[in-house]
């Protein structure tokens, strides 16, 4: 440690015995560094805050959402520095009195986009726009004016974009819209119009709507349907007419003696074989059969002094039965024409298959352009909808919150903490010459020292010793040198001084 100390004492002895030299680098160091800050121009920012509400009820009825608001909003606040809206900037403000072409105009709106600042906060409603003007040629009070136009004309052409923005999108969108329409119109008609022209030179040659094919599977499809409820109505019908035979046609009379006549007796025994199941074949039946037809004809019912009555059990059993087949011969009789039918197709399709492949293209061509159609005027009529909702409910809220600020102080550079920088600066460079030039000369400040350096011993050293007449020569020079740097940080806190009274004014 104490050599590190006596290593520190030999530095600063070094330094110190080359303290003119030190002070002269500060000076010249710090007389060229205030000086390029006080070249450095002011530059003057003026802020404002916006807040714009782009929610509405209606907007989310009409399929606007928050998010699509958002991204309007975004697109607002992005195309807000654009060409065309600083160039507005420039005509609309004091910039305008130093523009003489379209060169300089131009000149002014790069430096414009590198100076403005258009930032959204945390909630994004909240938007704050700043500008930073800093021309050398024009005064401090001139920038921070020229500032706050340019933060003004920013927030009047913020709130025509977010006003009219929509209005004209919404306009363009349906111009171009009714063009559109307008295009498929004609397009549709002429693909009709040809429909018709086909219809009328191949009328009756291809019936029914749809194409071929589309009609043929109808065909199936509905002869398949037939075939199955043709099915259970001649179920239906065959289950009739065995009821049918069971049933006698007439109920037997009664005789004199009180009993049933010999007609009716022998139709009833032959209706209950029957109704057992016994076929025409059973020998019983057949004996029957016989007995029944012979007292018909030799009126064996009637002699006995008895007549049958109808049957209204019967009656009502032939009314189904004929309703059945009724039912029966119409579905044999559909089924006959749309198998007639289907065969007539297929055949057309064997035989012309031109102009099948000719009425299903101009069928394909009408119904593209018939679902383009509709789609665009269900879009014109939405985007009508939303336009009016947007410009006549007035859904996009604009509000100053905090208006452009006139700056009393420059915002860059800050030049009390440059000031005071460029001293230290100074100081710093003109102590590392001062090092450096020790460093550099062959001298040893100690007797350990040079012993170091040679290797060898050394025998003494001899103490400098120093008159009266010097003594006071040292103080003198010691007063000029406090006095010099004492004069240096002078300067600098005049400078400082200087600084905050041209604020003032300003």
């Amino acid at each position: 440690m104490a050599g590190l100390y006596e290593e520190l004492l030999l530095l600063l002895h070094g330094v110190w015995s080359r303290r003119w030299i030190a002070l002269g680098v500060a000076w010249g160091v710090c007389m060229l560094g205030w000086l390029g800050v006080a070249l450095i121009p002011n530059s003057y920012q003026s802020k404002a805050r916006v807040y714009v509400n782009t929610q509405s009820l209606l907007e989310d009825k009409m399929g606007i959402t928050q998010v699509q608001s958002q991204q309007d909003l975004d697109r607002v606040r992005n195309t807000l520095a654009s060409a065309e809206n600083l160039e507005k900037v420039v005509r609309n403000t004091d910039l305008s009195q130093s523009v003489s072409g379209p060169r300089d105009i131009a000149a002014k709106i790069t430096k414009l986009r590198e100076n403005i600042t258009v930032m959204a906060q945390a909630d994004p409603s909240m938007i704050d726009i700043s500008a930073i003007s800093a021309d050398s040629s024009l005064s401090d009070g001139a920038n921070a004016r020229i500032s706050q136009q340019i933060v003004q004309k920013l927030i009047d052409i913020f709130q025509e974009e977010n006003l009219s923005g929509d209005r004209n999108e919404t306009k363009q969108s349906l111009a171009f819209l009714d063009q559109q329409i307008a295009a498929r119109g004609k397009q549709l008609e002429a693909a009709d119009q040809r429909r018709v022209e086909f219809a009328q030179r191949y009328v009756g040659l291809l019936p029914g709507a749809g194409s071929i094919s589309q009609r043929m599977d109808a065909a199936r499809q509905e002869i398949n349907t037939i075939d199955s409820q043709l099915v259970q109505a001649q179920s239906a019908l065959s289950a009739m007419n065995g009821q049918l035979a069971g049933t006698p046609q007439s109920l037997p009379g009664v005789g004199p003696s009180g009993g049933p006549s010999a007609l009716g007796q022998a139709q009833a025994n032959l209706a209950a074989m029957r109704a057992r199941g016994w076929t025409a074949q059973h020998p019983d039946v057949i004996a029957a059969q016989r007995e029944v037809d012979a007292l018909r004809k030799s009126g064996g019912g009637a002699s006995s002094g008895g007549g049958g009555t109808p049957n209204p059990a019967y009656l009502s059993i032939k009314s189904m039965q004929a309703e059945r087949a009724a039912t029966v011969q119409a579905l044999s009789t559909r089924k006959a024409q749309l198998q007639a039918d289907l065969n007539t197709m297929m055949a057309k399709q064997v035989d012309e298959p031109g102009i099948a492949s000719e009425q299903e293209k101009l069928d394909r061509d009408y119904e593209v352009l018939k679902t383009q159609y509709d789609k665009l005027l269900a879009d014109r009529e939405e985007i009508r909808l939303r336009g009016e909702v947007k410009t006549e409910t007035g859904s996009v809220q604009f509000r100053v919150i905090n208006p452009p600020s006139m700056p009393t102080a420059p915002a860059a550079p800050n030049r009390p903490l440059l000031l005071l920088a460029v001293l230290v600066l100074g100081i710093g460079a003109g102590v590392g010459v001062a090092f450096a030039m020790g460093q550099l000369k062959g001298t040893f400040p100690t007797a350990a020292r040079l012993e170091r350096a040679i290797g060898l011993p050394v025998a003494g050293s001899i103490s400098q010793t120093i008159s009266a007449a010097q003594v006071a020569i040292d103080k003198q020079r010691m007063k000029w040198f406090a006095g010099a740097s004492g004069g240096l940080a002078a300067v600098c806190l005049l400078l400082i001084v200087v600084e905050f009274v041209q604020r003032g004014m300003a």
